[in-house]
């Protein structure tokens, strides 16, 4: 084995996830990341079954996602009127193998740094230190450019580099230097947690409203027995007028509870009150909702993308991370079959590159939520019987289609073999 170590720029769930995975399989990596220190930044995210699958396989059990969050039992899409256009069980209630999660993601991602730190060590992570460009070496390595927050800079030679640095990804503007801007679509999303009792199930995934106009809403940790309280995280939208593009300095920002409640004043139902449960966070943050065109490769050589770097996209699926959670899992595979060497690179990217750019684009049309388009299409929003509106089968085709394409069909997902055979190991590496 060679101890020339892959290099992962960015240490966000992908990175992790892919350190973790290289860990697993005995290849020495070590991550590059900006932040001087790891905090839990950031609200609610779903994790979908497929990568729950592969975090048990990773050895992340389920007492460890229940610390960062809770299993998910019902995914629903309700109308401006309160009556159900399309509901149906989540994870292990579904018929999947493995539960779906929803978690804090600032928690869920300190538990993975956590436990690559436990496995590998302190130097596996380097903080306040970001890969800023890279060059591809004569051997078939490739160095790393680094910036440090203290100023300096430095090299680091790998014998792969992986791009796992987010939407603003550095790696990728040096492999795609003529890629579009990042793309804005008019939708404005601002986020907040507050402590609340879940409603429905009392695991539910629940989007309300229109396709311009709605809120999302679902627990990320199980009710304090004492109050019957949970964090609920809520993400309340508005799709808006986008010819001038965004105008704000910078894409996340810190606001009041007041700059944006009044788009929802009078959405309380005898289940369900808006307006209050807005009112009582701590504090929100407001983003617009952004993509990135998809590209026709995530490989460069010896440097390939990984993550938001690779395939950042709408939430409208809720499966951004759980893809990169994903990503790391075939790229460990590709190393298994092929080595630490760019065949394994070009096979991850022969598997994933095109299916997850559809995806992307599917995101983009509203993904799930584009039975809310139909809704509103059909009818304006308002209706008393959704099977008038959409008859079931249809519902139930479009949900199904979403599925498949993100690679979480439950027969799909049931019957596919392990990623990764338990214990597998990469114990020789061609070409370096």
């Amino acid at each position: 084995m060679t101890e020339t170590p892959v290099i992962i720029a960015g240490g966000g769930i992908g990175g992790l996830a892919t350190a973790l995975t290289l860990q697993q399989i005995g290849v020495p990596c070590v991550v590059y990341e900006g932040v001087r220190e790891m905090r839990p930044l950031g609200v609610g995210i779903n994790l979908q079954p497929n990568a729950v699958r592969e975090l048990y396989d990773l050895g992340i059990s389920a007492d460890d996602l229940d610390r960062v969050g809770l299993p998910a039992k019902e995914w629903a899409l309700v109308g401006l009127n309160g009556n159900d256009i399309y509901s149906e069980p989540r994870g292990l209630a579904a018929g999947y193998n493995w539960p779906q999660y929803a978690v804090h993601r600032g928690h869920f991602h300190l538990l993975l740094y956590r436990t690559l730190i436990e496995r590998a060590g302190r130097d596996s992570v380097r903080l306040g230190s970001r890969v800023h460009a890279y060059v591809k070496n004569a051997d078939g390595t490739v160095t790393a450019l680094i910036e440090h927050a203290d100023g300096s800079t430095s090299k680091a030679r790998g014998a792969l580099l992986i791009g796992a640095d987010g939407i603003h990804s550095a790696v990728r503007a040096e492999m795609h230097p003529t890629q579009p801007p990042i793309h804005w679509g008019g939708a404005v999303m601002w986020r907040g947690v507050t402590r609340a009792k879940p409603i429905r199930t009392g695991a539910s995934f629940i989007g309300l409203g229109t396709h311009r106009h709605r809120v999302v809403i679902y627990p990320i940790s199980h009710p304090d027995p004492k109050t019957g309280l949970a964090l609920i995280n809520w993400i309340a939208e508005v799709t808006m007028d986008n010819t001038e593009g965004w105008k704000q300095t910078g894409w996340f920002r810190q606001v009041p509870v007041s700059d944006f409640a009044h788009h929802f004043d009078g959405w309380t139902y005898d289940w369900l009150d808006v307006p209050a449960l807005i009112a009582g966070a701590e504090s929100a943050y407001e983003n617009p909702m952004i993509d990135r065109d998809p590209i026709p490769t995530w490989v460069d050589g010896p440097v390939a993308l990984l993550g938001d770097a690779a395939h950042a996209m709408y939430p409208t699926g809720s499966n951004g991370a759980s893809q990169a959670i994903v990503d790391a899992r075939v790229l460990g595979a590709a190393m298994l079959d092929h080595g630490v060497t760019p065949a394994a690179l070009a096979a991850y990217d022969e598997r994933l590159c095109g299916p997850i750019s559809q995806v992307i684009l599917r995101n983009r049309g509203a993904g799930p939520f584009g039975l809310l388009n139909m809704v509103d299409e059909r009818c304006g929003g308002t209706f008393t019987n959704i099977d008038n509106v959409i008859p079931p089968a249809e519902r139930d085709a479009f949900m199904a289609g979403y599925k498949k394409a993100a690679g979480f069909a439950i027969e799909q997902l049931n019957t596919a073999p392990r990623t990764i055979a338990d214990g597998a190991r990469v114990r020789t590496v061609d070409a370096i």
